[in-house]
């Protein structure tokens, strides 16, 4: 959008949070806060916009990076305080900037569009972010006048016993045009029971100036503060709906949408179906056609098409198309698992590479491995990649055979077509197409259970 801006106000301690970990940077389904605010006045267009930091400076200013602007607010003495911070960011500017809390991430994109257009095409200097709500307790109070126009904004503590019964509460996300805002920037003062500069009283003031204020009215949620843990719950609760709704429209069935958590940044193709008690985090690409079971968690991974996956965990792993994992299979970070591969229940991988059509059915640790295509893996078998020191590898050739309670010893590599006999300890290399036994003859001792004395009657 041409000639738009953009303030964010972050800067506050959150001392309700009780937490070391500055306000915004608390996350909800996977993202901070200041994230889902910054997304959505990028993806309305507002290209040019600036976040005013305070408690944590360093902290949120590392996380946000370079490429977004930040105006350090030294003293947090109010809203109105932390963008008179801003005004050399506004000061070579005509156009509108529009305000909003970095600690309210349900705002939508469209909300901040639609009122971007409500405020030009009306000629408004001001217009407020309004929302209607039952229980208006601790948001600051639009008065109007008998005509229905926007009077001034009171803070809660401010208010009269009169003006605390109005529902309509502001919601904290202002648009002005930018001349008339600095004008009124210099004419707020602190005295009010907090001691604070209120930007709502900018309302005031360009009323008094005789200027257009306007109100846009809004969905409530959209303007829900977090200011405690309780509250970054009922804000979760929310964004969780959205998410498995959004999924939902695009083709994916979610069984269960109160049990199921998904993060915010996860992507699922269509014809997916997610069952109970499933949680799915980070950066996840779930393909189509996939069965996610009851019980899964699923971070930072691509799941390709087809995959089945049972009552099991996979962090930061790939599982390639028509896989099946578990149930009970606990697949670790940097995995690779083949197409049409089978790890089955108790099986746990880590750090390794399993080849298309490889089975691994029941009770296996592969660590540090490559295994080749077409392989069965015993019941039991273990690749024993830690010698107290260090890691070492197993590579495994394509369509070996490995027995029950096998002990691979690496560093060591088992060529294609081999076969390992069960309970064998194996620590040197065994060639393309041989048999390798490591264990002791089998000797049968007769009589020595009643020679002592063991026999029972």
């Amino acid at each position: 959008m041409e000639n738009c801006y953009g303030i964010i106000l972050a800067a506050g301690q959150g001392k309700r949070m009780k937490s070391k970990l500055p306000k915004v940077l608390h996350k909800i389904c996977g993202k901070p806060m200041i994230d889902y605010v910054t997304d959505a006045v990028l993806s309305a267009g507002v290209k040019d916009f600036a976040v005013v930091v305070g408690h944590g400076a360093d902290a949120v200013r590392d996380y946000l990076g370079s490429e977004i602007k930040t105006i350090y607010q030294d003293k947090q003495l109010g809203t109105g305080h932390a963008v008179m911070c801003c005004e050399s960011f506004l000061n070579d500017k005509d156009g509108v900037v529009i305000i909003l809390a970095g600690d309210a991430p349900l705002i939508n994109s469209n909300t901040i569009s639609n009122v971007l257009q409500y405020h030009t095409l009306n000629d408004f200097s001001a217009t407020i972010l309004t929302a209607n709500t039952e229980n208006p307790s601790g948001f600051g109070r639009i008065i109007r006048d008998g005509f229905g126009n926007v009077e001034k904004i009171v803070e809660d503590k401010d208010a009269s016993e009169d003006e605390k019964k109005v529902k309509e509460i502001n919601s904290g996300t202002y648009c002005f045009n930018i001349p008339e805002l600095l004008f009124a920037l210099k004419k707020i003062n602190n005295n009010n029971v907090q001691g604070e500069y209120y930007l709502t009283d900018v309302i005031e003031i360009l009323k008094k100036e005789g200027k257009k204020v306007g109100a846009y009215v809004s969905d409530f949620t959209e303007f829900m503060g977090v200011n405690s843990r309780i509250q970054l719950y009922e804000a979760s609760v929310v964004m969780r709906d959205r998410i498995n709704i959004r999924l939902m429209n695009e083709g994916v069935t979610i069984i269960d949408p109160k049990s199921t958590y998904i993060d915010a940044n996860v992507k699922i193709g269509m014809d997916t179906i997610i069952y109970p008690n499933v949680i799915i985090e980070g950066n996840t690409l779930i393909g189509e056609e996939c069965i996610i079971g009851p019980n899964s968690r699923i971070v930072d991974s691509i799941i390709e098409n087809g995959v089945e996956c049972q009552s099991s965990i996979i962090l930061n792993s790939l599982v390639k198309s028509n896989a099946k994992i578990g149930p009970f299979a606990y697949i670790r970070p940097e995995s690779e698992i083949g197409k049409e591969a089978k790890i089955g229940d108790f099986v746990e991988v880590k750090k390794s590479k399993i080849g298309d059509g490889t089975k691994i059915p029941h009770l296996t640790y592969v660590g540090d491995a490559e295994i080749g295509q077409g392989c069965n893996l015993g019941c039991g078998t273990i690749t024993v990649n830690y010698d107290g020191t260090n890691k070492h590898k197993t590579i495994i050739g394509n369509k070996a055979f490995i027995g029950c309670n096998a002990s691979i010893v690496a560093p060591v590599k088992i060529g294609n077509n081999a076969y390992i006999a069960a309970g064998s300890t194996i620590t040197k290399d065994v060639p393309d197409g041989a048999l390798a036994v490591a264990r002791e003859r089998q000797v049968n001792m007769e009589g020595w259970v009643e020679r002592r004395g063991l026999w029972k009657k």
